[in-house]
């Protein structure tokens, strides 16, 4: 089997000789430049397997030489070192599509991971892997397949991913898969929901700790970045976790270490962060309650789960494998949705997203007679449009009372739809900023 090749690019020549001395001892050849100009000559006449390229370079910016290699006809992972605390640049660098990013003083142990990662990426790129999103995040509609394009490519880097979108819809499936198709997909994925965690034990959760290192530490524990090692960790609801945790997280992001708790020494942790939330963390973030540099982190790259309202002309096959599912789980002869039934689903506003169809067939199920589930077995709210909405009923509300709850309702909607994004949401409706603010102020959604 032939070593790896590997193209180092850096104007020092004691970092060239630090990291070709590192990769040669891991079996692997270097060709080492000291400039973008060489470097691209030798990109022309070998075939590398991975690039560790500084950023400050004398004839141009680290920068510009991942954007060329990303737009070859033959793309390698590109890894970029940068100078110490400079995250603003490495976060810059994964967005035009760095794989990963290293920071000088080079960490030895961290330089070794981020090499292997990045290889198992190269050995996954050359072969056929049967590609199994389709058959898991179903639906033939546009953002369906956009999202299912997005998720291939972000699988192929280490930067942290931002999964945003309404409860239901499916942020945790997308975690899921962007793992599968990752290098990582051998190793373990972990998820915990920030929100049903303690407070009080968040460090310990998180990092682990060492017996005795506090009243109650028995013995020693591992934490999540530890049980995630060579993995993925998935935070999800991550809008729930204390400010005095998100500057511990950021750390661990920024340095790739973390200190168990009564342990003197940092360890350098191989995890993949992943994190998401249906709240807003733009408006969290103004209101002091989330940390921006923090965001900014875990926001390198953002994927948006769409609500299911925006794509009805996948309600039928979800559906369908959704009933077969549980009729399978229940031992039972799976019916047909009606027509009509069908129409009512496409129509309905599903503020529960998957989840809720899941819900509402499932119950359709428990209730049905007969072969057919009928529009009336769904038992789905009488104004589809508006599902909270009722009858007007002159002897229970006054009119005005009842204009007001549609149009709190309208704008409730339109907010989440752009979500929450004033002026976008004026623009949806046709309004004024201005006359947005006043309804909003009146209807006491400010």
């Amino acid at each position: 089997m032939n070593r790896p090749l590997t193209l180092v690019i850096d104007d020092e020549p004691d970092i060239r000789e630090l990291l070709d001395i590192t990769l040669n001892r891991m079996n692997i050849r270097t060709i080492c430049a000291e400039n973008i100009a060489s470097a691209k000559l030798l990109l022309a006449q070998n075939k590398f397997d991975l690039c560790l390229t500084d950023m400050k370079l004398p004839d141009g910016n680290g920068l510009d030489l991942v954007d060329y290699i990303q737009k070859s006809a033959t793309p390698i992972p590109v890894a970029v070192i940068t100078a110490h605390g400079n995250m603003d640049i490495a976060i810059k660098a994964m967005k035009t599509g760095a794989f990963d990013f290293l920071s000088k003083p080079v960490d030895l142990t961290v330089l070794r991971q981020l090499v292997n990662n990045a290889l198992k990426l190269s050995e996954q790129s050359h072969q056929n892997k049967d590609r199994r999103t389709r058959h898991t995040l179903l639906g033939e509609s546009q953002l369906m397949r956009d999202i299912r394009t997005k998720i291939e490519k972000v699988a192929r880097s280490q930067a942290p991913v931002y999964i945003s979108g309404e409860s239901g819809s499916g942020k945790e499936l997308v975690a899921k898969l962007i793992h599968k198709q990752s290098p990582r997909h051998d190793a373990p994925f972990i998820a915990v929901n920030c929100g049903a965690i303690p407070h009080e034990l968040m460090e310990s959760e998180f990092f682990g700790h060492k017996k005795g290192s506090f009243t109650g530490a028995t013995a020693d524990k591992k934490g999540l970045f530890q049980a995630a090692d060579g993995g993925t960790l998935f935070l999800d609801e991550v809008a729930d976790l204390p400010l005095a945790l998100q500057v511990k997280l950021l750390r661990a992001i920024q340095e790739k270490k973390i200190r168990v708790l009564g342990e003197q020494q940092e360890t350098a942790i191989n995890v993949r962060l992943l994190s998401a939330t249906h709240k807003n963390l733009n408006q969290m973030v103004e209101n002091g309650e989330f940390r921006q540099d923090l965001y900014y982190r875990i926001n390198v790259i953002e994927l948006i789960t769409p609500p299911l309202r925006d794509r009805a002309t996948d309600i039928p096959e979800l559906a369908e494998h959704l009933l077969s599912k549980l009729s399978t789980n229940n031992n039972q002869q799976q019916p047909t949705l009606s027509e009509h039934a069908i129409s009512a689903l496409k129509h309905y506003h599903f503020p529960g997203n998957v989840r809720e169809l899941e819900n509402i067939l499932e119950r359709a199920l428990a209730l049905y007679d007969g072969n057919i589930i009928e529009q009336e077995d769904l038992n789905l709210s009488v104004n589809t449009d508006l599902p909270n909405a009722e009858k007007f009923d002159p002897s229970k509300t006054s009119l005005e009372d009842y204009l007001e709850k549609i149009e709190k309702e309208a704008l409730s909607r339109a907010l989440e739809e752009n979500r929450w994004n004033k002026t976008a949401t004026a623009k949806h409706l046709g309004l004024s900023f201005r006359s947005l603010r006043y309804r909003l102020k009146k209807l006491g959604l400010d």
